[in-house]
């Protein structure tokens, strides 16, 4: 049983991780400006996600591995249209 909770849990601590960067996705997306977003901060959020998979690759801990790559997609999609938005760039 505590197996099952224990995955019921990282499921949605996974979800949680990866859906948490929709909706500033969403809103850059629809208003073409990032400006409200630190660099810096999406910059350590992509290198930490990136360290996750390679750590789940390692050890060989394929919930970890997806669950981070997920996330690192996402957001990489919001430092991506940082650059992308940057200064009204694109409006």
């Amino acid at each position: 049983m505590s197996d099952l909770v224990a995955n019921l849990f990282g499921t949605a601590a996974a979800l949680c991780s990866i859906t948490s960067f929709a909706p500033q996705m969403i809103k850059i997306w629809k208003e073409r400006d990032a400006s409200s977003i630190s660099l810096k901060t999406y910059s350590l959020t992509v290198t930490c996600f990136a360290l996750w998979v390679v750590y789940g690759v390692l050890t060989s801990a394929w919930p970890v591995t997806v669950a981070n790559a997920c996330a690192l997609v996402m957001a990489m999609g919001v430092l991506t249209m940082k650059w992308r938005f940057r200064d009204g760039a694109s409006r």
